[in-house]
Formats: C-alpha cells, structure tokens, sequence
C-alpha cells in the first residue's frame, strides 16, 4: 500500500478489545503507518471485555467529547467478523467513526446524530481486496480510518447507505414517577464500580438513594463519605449515577451484572 500525502492530519483513535499481550493493536497501528505514519493516534481502550459490545458503546460515548472536531474514531469489537455485517465509517457532527455496524456506535449518536453514512465496499482503500476473515480491524477499519484521517472524503469510500438502516444497540427507557428514576447498568469499570444510564443531572441538588432489589445504597458526593468496604452511590467523572464499593469492587460484592435493573429513589429534604 502506498505511503499518502495528504493535507489533512486528522487525530485517529482506537477503540478494541484486543487487549496488549497478542500483536493486534500494534498491527493494525502498522497498517495505518503505511496509510501515512505521520498521523496522530491515540488509543482509547483495548481492554473493552471480549465481544462486549455495551462496554464499548459506553467507552466511545464518553471518549468522544474530549477530543478536537473531526477525529477519526476507529472502533473494532466485531463478534460478526467475516459474517455479512456491514463494515460502514459515519459522518457525525464532531467527527467520524470507522467500524462494524453492530451497534458499538450508537451512544455516541445518540448525543450527536450522523450526518451521513457510507458501506466500505471501495477495496482500493483497504490494505488488501484478499480480507482475511477474522482481522477486518487491520484489513479494512485501520486503513480506511488512515485515508479518511488524511483527508480523502466520506464519499469516496464506498456507497452510500440510509442512516435509519444503521444497527442499534439502546438501553432500556428511562422510567421517570414522582419519587423513582428507572434504568439499568450500563457500564461496568475495572474497579467494579456499576455505571448506570441515569443522568446525574437527574438527581443534583436532591436527597437520593439507589435501590438495587432489597439492597438500599445511599446517595453521596464522594467516596470518602463512606467507611471502607463499604456501599455508596454517587454521580462519576463521566455525569452517570454509579454504585461503587469504597476500595472495593461493587460487581463483585453486589453481584450486579450488565442490564441489572437499578432504581433511584428521590426523598424530600
């Protein structure tokens, strides 16, 4: 594949489940040098569990915001690899996102609708026509994120495709009563700690608990509001309601799981 030279260097990230100890993030790092080794890239993530794709559709949505207008996000956690799953880049507002149509994208378009939508049937801007049918990150996705990062536009790339066609992967509906916020866990980290999809603008200036079934875990400001070991519920860095164990793990003491029903309970002062 020939090096390009093109006039834009757009900031490329990286978002798998690959983890570090197999070669496959460094390839297809290596497939995007040949593209144009003078790219910012940046890795997101590689240690998304394996196949999980609610982890990575949290990870993109809140990595998004944090980098500059037009970053090329290129996402590879692709359970349907070499199945007949569309491998599709998306124009958004602030950016694109390169990767498989199942779903991984649709928090962040949630929050900044696409724009436009093409499948990635353009061989030429893959590293090879002969795709090996386990390793479209390095084959189609890294490549393709290289050129679109460098300025070849949208189009350009393969045909286009209706927006309303693209894979979804949404949370149950908030349920909003007089005294109860409803929704489920959304995201869990690697300190356990429960991310749910209700907004923690949802409970500022209010006296709350969480309800996780017969379990009532209080609402606090920080960590340290709490003994060790023990229960609390507080609004994280990324402005979700999470449940979280001070120095514990709440996955494991709570036994709650990606989905899980959590109910916030709104008091009067």
């Amino acid at each position: 594949m020939p090096v390009i030279q093109m006039n834009s260097n757009r900031i490329l990230t990286l978002t798998s489940d690959f983890g570090f100890s197999d070669v496959y993030v460094g390839v297809m790092k290596g497939a995007i040098a040949q593209v144009n080794p003078k790219l910012t890239v940046i890795d997101i993530t590689h240690e998304i569990p394996p196949q999980n794709l609610a982890a990575a559709r949290f990870c993109l949505l809140d990595a998004y915001g944090y980098f500059p207008d037009g970053t090329v996000h290129v996402a590879v956690v692709d359970p349907g690899v070499g199945s007949n799953r569309r491998a599709i880049a998306i124009e958004f507002e602030h950016g694109f996102l390169v990767g498989p149509d199942n779903g991984i994208f649709s928090g962040v378009l949630s929050q900044s609708p696409a724009i436009a939508v093409v499948e990635l049937t353009h061989s030429q801007y893959w590293r090879t026509p002969q795709l090996s049918k386990t390793f479209h990150g390095r084959d189609i996705f890294a490549p393709v994120g290289a050129h679109l990062a460098s300025g070849v536009p949208l189009r350009e790339l393969g045909r286009t495709i209706d927006l309303a066609t693209l894979l979804q992967l949404d949370l149950p509906q908030l349920i909003y009563t007089p005294t109860e916020i409803i929704g489920c866990i959304q995201y869990i980290d690697r300190f356990g700690n429960l991310v749910t999809n209700i907004p923690g603008s949802d409970v500022e200036n209010r006296s709350w608990t969480v309800r996780l079934g017969e379990r009532i875990v209080p609402g606090c400001q920080t960590y340290s509001n709490v003994s060790p070991e023990a229960a609390l519920a507080l609004v994280g860095s990324h402005g979700w309601v999470e449940i979280a164990i001070n120095c514990g793990n709440a996955q494991l003491q709570l036994q709650q799981h990606w989905g899980d029903r959590v109910e916030v309970v709104i008091s009067e002062r």
